[in-house]
C-alpha cells in the first residue's frame, strides 16, 4: 500500500506500524478520538489537540470518535456537552460518531469485575488521605494496603456492595493491584473505581460508583477500535498504566497506543480549564466566551477566523519537546487572514472635529472595499465638509518628523481631500475642540487634475453629518507577564485587558450585519456587535511584533 507522506513523527509511526503490517487484521483502518471532559469549555489548546486528531483521520482516510470523558458527575452536564459540540463544528471538523464514556458503564463495570476474578484488583477501605500516605515517593517505595490480600470472593461481595449503595462516599474503593515498589508512582495500586453518590447528567441515579478516568479512558479506547490514543506530554507517565489497563481487561491486538505531543504553551494565555472556570466563577470576565477568554468560544466571540487558528497551529507544528509559542505569532496569523477578508472602513476612537471654511453642499466619495481582495470593488462614502479626525493625528507642537495634521500643514482625508489646518479652536484648558481647515478641489482622490500641493500623511476621518457614535472595546492579554513562572494566575492578571472608548464611525458600520469584521484604517481589525447599542469589539491590533 502506498503510505502518506508524513509530516511529523507521529505519522512517521503510524507509517512505521502500517509498513509492519499492524492493523492488516482490520483492513489497514485507522481510528483515533478527540476525549475532551465535558466540565468547562475547549480553550486553544484543544484546538491543536483537534487538528492533530484530525489530521490523521484525514491524512489516513480514518474515523474519528468526538468522545465525551464524562466519569466525574459532579463537574459535568449538559451544557458543556453542547458548547464542545459546537465548538468542534464552528473550527469545520467533522466527526463519525458522537459517543460517552458513560454509554460504557455497564462494560466499564464487568471489566473492573474481571480485574477482581484474574487478582488484579481489591477493594481497599483506606482513605483517600491515607492510599496519598502510603503511596511513597519518588525515591521511595509506597506501603501496600492491608487489604490488599482480600479473597476475590470478598472482593467481588465488597465491589457489588458498593454498586449496590451500602456505603457512604469514601469509605471504600476499587484498586488495581500493580506493584507498591514502581519507580513509576502511577503504577503503585491507583483507584479503579470511587464511590459517588451524586447524580450523573446521562445515568441518573444508576450509579453511585464511578470509573477513575485513568481507567475509563484507555478502557473506552480500546472498546471503540481506537488505533491511536494521541495525547499531551503530561500523559506520558500514564503511559504504562494505559497499557496495563487495556491489557489487562483482555482486549485482542492490535490494542490502542498512546502518542504524546507537547501542548499548546502561549505567552500572557492562561491554558487551564480549572483557572479559566475560576475567572468566569469570580466574575473577572463576562463567561466563557468572554472574548479575553483563549476558549474556543471566546476566540469565536472576538471575531477570530476558524482558519487562522488552524493555520496557527500548523506552523507551530507537532513537537516532543515543551516549548512556549509568542502570543504575536498567534496574532499575526489572525491579521494575516482578515487582511485578505476584511472589508475596509473608517472610524475615529478619540474624536475631534474638523471643519473645512471654504467646502459647502456635500458629495459621495469612492471608497476601496479591500484592495487585497481582486474585484472587491468600491463604496459610496459621504462628505460634508465636517468631520471628525482622531486626536492623535493633529499636534500644537509637532515633534521632528511629524506627518500627520498641524497647523500650517497638509494631510490628505482618505478617499477625500487634501486639507490645509490654518486655525484651531481650543477651551479655557488649551484642549482642542475644532480644527478650522481649508481644503483643496483638485486634489480629490482618484482625480487627475494636475497639483503642485503635496501632503505628508493620509489619515481616516468620520463625517459629523453622517457618522454613528459607537462604543469601541479594545483588549489586551489577560495576564500582564510573557512568560510562565510558578505563581498564582491572580497575581499575574491584568486589570486593563478590557478598555472601553466612544467615539465615531461611518454610518455604513453602524448599519452592517452583527459579526461582520472589518479593517478600521490605522486602528485595528474589529467586529460590528450589538449590546445596548452600536458596539466596535477589537479582534487584533494592526500592529505586528511577530518576526516571521
Amino acid at each position: 500500500m502506498k503510505l502518506p507522506e508524513a509530516s511529523n513523527f507521529i505519522e512517521q509511526i503510524i507509517n512505521e506500524e502500517l509498513e509492519a503490517g499492524k492493523f492488516e487484521s482490520r483492513g489497514n483502518a485507522i481510528q483515533v478520538r478527540f476525549p475532551p471532559e465535558p466540565n468547562g469549555y475547549l480553550h486553544i489548546g484543544h484546538i491543536k489537540a483537534m487538528c492533530i486528531n484530525f489530521g490523521v483521520k484525514d491524512k489516513y482516510n480514518g474515523k474519528l470518535n468526538l468522545r465525551m470523558d464524562d466519569t466525574n458527575p459532579a463537574k459535568e452536564d449538559y451544557s458543556y456537552v453542547n458548547s464542545i459540540v459546537e465548538a468542534v463544528k464552528w473550527l469545520g471538523f467533522e466527526y463519525d460518531q458522537l459517543v460517552f464514556a458513560s454509554d460504557y458503564y455497564d462494560r466499564l463495570y464487568e471489566i473492573a469485575e474481571k480485574y477482581i476474578t484474574d487478582g488484579n484488583a481489591y477493594v481497599c477501605d483506606l482513605s483517600a488521605e491515607e492510599i496519598t500516605a502510603t503511596r511513597g515517593t519518588l525515591t521511595e517505595a509506597g506501603t501496600p494496603s492491608p487489604y490488599r490480600n482480600r479473597s476475590t470472593e470478598e472482593n467481588l461481595k465488597l465491589f457489588r456492595e458498593m454498586k449496590a449503595g451500602k456505603y457512604p462516599d469514601g469509605s471504600k474503593t476499587l484498586r488495581a493491584k500493580i506493584d507498591m515498589a514502581s519507580p513509576n508512582v502511577n503504577m503503585r495500586d491507583p483507584v479503579i473505581y470511587r464511590i459517588a453518590h451524586v447524580p450523573h447528567y446521562r445515568t441518573g441515579d444508576k450509579w453511585c460508583v464511578y470509573p477513575m478516568y485513568d481507567f475509563a479512558h484507555p478502557v473506552s479506547d480500546a472498546i471503540e477500535g481506537i488505533t491511536h490514543s494521541l495525547c499531551s506530554l503530561e500523559f506520558e507517565n500514564h503511559r504504562p498504566l494505559y497499557n496495563w489497563f487495556v491489557e489487562k481487561a483482555g482486549f485482542e491486538a492490535p490494542l490502542p497506543r498512546q502518542i504524546e505531543f507537547a501542548r499548546l504553551n502561549i505567552t500572557n494565555m492562561l491554558m487551564s480549564k480549572r483557572y479559566l472556570k475560576k475567572l468566569v466563577d469570580e466574575g473577572f470576565v463576562r463567561g466563557w466566551d468572554d472574548p479575553r477568554m483563549p476558549t474556543v468560544m471566546g476566540l469565536k466571540n472576538r471575531g477570530v477566523p476558524p482558519k487562522a487558528l488552524k493555520k496557527f497551529c500548523a506552523d507551530v507544528g507537532v513537537a516532543k519537546a515543551y516549548s512556549v509559542v509568542n502570543q504575536a505569532q498567534l496574532d499575526s496569523c489572525i491579521r494575516d487572514e482578515l487582511n485578505e477578508t476584511a472589508e475596509r472602513a473608517m472610524a475615529v476612537l478619540n474624536p475631534v472635529k474638523l471643519t473645512i471654511t471654504n467646502y459647502s453642499g456635500e458629495e459621495e466619495l469612492d471608497f476601496d472595499v479591500n484592495t487585497m481582495q481582486e474585484g472587491s470593488g468600491v463604496r459610496k462614502i459621504k462628505f460634508t465638509g465636517s468631520v471628525y479626525i482622531d486626536r492623535d493625528d493633529f499636534s500644537l507642537n509637532p515633534p521632528p518628523k511629524y506627518k500627520r495634521l498641524q497647523k500650517g500643514g497638509n494631510v490628505r482625508l482618505k478617499s477625500a481631500y487634501i486639507v490645509r489646518c490654518d486655525d484651531v479652536k481650543t477651551d479655557e484648558n488649551g484642549e482642542v475642540q475644532e480644527i478650522l481647515c481649508t481644503y483643496f478641489p483638485e486634489t480629490k482622490s482618484g482625480s487627475s487634475a494636475p497639483t503642485d500641493i503635496k501632503a505628508k500623511g493620509v489619515i481616516q476621518w468620520v463625517d459629523a453629518k453622517y457618522g454613528a457614535d459607537v462604543q469601541f472595546r479594545q483588549y489586551e492579554p489577560l495576564l500582564k507577564d510573557e512568560q510562565y513562572p510558578d505563581q498564582d494566575y491572580a497575581e499575574r492578571l491584568n486589570p486593563e485587558s478590557e478598555k472601553i472608548l466612544y467615539g465615531k464611525a461611518e454610518e455604513y458600520l453602524a448599519n452592517s450585519e452583527d459579526g461582520k469584521s472589518f479593517q478600521l484604517i490605522r486602528a485595528g481589525y474589529f467586529k460590528k456587535i450589538t449590546d445596548n447599542g452600536f458596539v466596535l469589539s477589537e479582534i487584533v491590533s494592526l500592529k505586528d511584533s511577530f518576526n516571521k
